[in-house]
C-alpha cells in the first residue's frame, strides 16, 4: 500500500471523528502540537521509525511525550497507529490531518519566497490582499532563497506565480536561444 494513502486514510477516519466528538478545534491543537515534534525532533523520528525498537517500547516513550498534553481521543490514536505498526507514518498523517482541519475552516495555505526578509508591514499587507482575493482567511508562510535576485515567487495552495528576477532572466536566456538555432 502507498504510503501516502496509509496518511490519508487515518487522517481522514481522525478527522471524521473530531467531527463526531465536536471536538475538532482540541484535536486540531494536539494534531499541530504532534506535528511540531515531529518535524522538530529527529530523535523522535529516529525512535518511531525504527524497526529495531519494540512496538510496547515505542507506545511507552509515546505516553511519556504526550500523556497530560494531548486529548484521550488523540493519545489513543497515536496508540493505535503505533499498534498497527504504522509509527514510521505519524507525520506524514498529522500533516494531512492538519491540512484537513485547514480546508474544513476554508483556510488558504500560501508560501512567499523572496530573496530577501519582508518586514511585517509589507507581509501583512500581502497577507489581507490574499485574502481579500480569495474571500477567505489566508495562512500565508515566509521562505527566503537568495537564488531568487529579486521579486518573489508566491504559490497559494497547487498554484503558483513566479515573478522572480532568475526567472525573468532564464526566459530572456530561452529566447535569445531559440533565436540564435533559427
Amino acid at each position: 500500500m502507498d504510503q501516502s494513502k496509509i496518511n490519508v486514510r487515518y487522517a481522514k477516519a481522525f478527522f471524521s471523528l473530531a467531527k463526531e466528538k465536536n471536538l475538532s478545534g482540541e484535536l486540531q491543537m494536539d494534531a499541530g502540537l504532534i506535528s511540531s515534534v515531529c518535524s522538530s525532533s529527529s530523535d523522535f523520528r529516529i525512535l518511531i521509525e525504527s524497526p529495531v525498537i519494540p512496538t510496547s517500547e515505542k507506545k511507552k516513550v509515546l505516553k511519556a511525550i504526550f500523556e497530560g498534553k494531548i486529548n484521550t481521543y488523540s493519545m489513543n490514536f497515536l496508540l493505535l497507529i503505533t499498534e498497527n505498526r504504522r509509527e514510521k507514518h505519524i507525520p506524514g498523517i498529522f500533516r494531512d490531518l492538519e491540512e484537513l482541519y485547514r480546508k474544513d475552516q476554508g483556510i488558504k495555505t500560501a508560501v512567499l519566497t523572496t530573496a530577501t526578509p519582508l518586514n511585517e508591514a509589507i507581509a501583512d499587507q500581502i497577507k489581507k490582499s490574499l485574502e481579500s482575493e480569495f474571500g477567505g482567511k489566508v495562512d500565508l508562510s515566509q521562505k527566503v532563497d537568495k537564488e531568487l535576485i529579486g521579486g518573489f515567487v508566491l504559490r497559494v495552495e497547487d498554484n503558483q506565480y513566479d515573478a522572480s528576477v532568475s526567472s525573468q532572466l532564464k526566459k530572456i536566456k530561452e529566447k535569445l536561444l531559440q533565436t540564435e538555432l533559427k
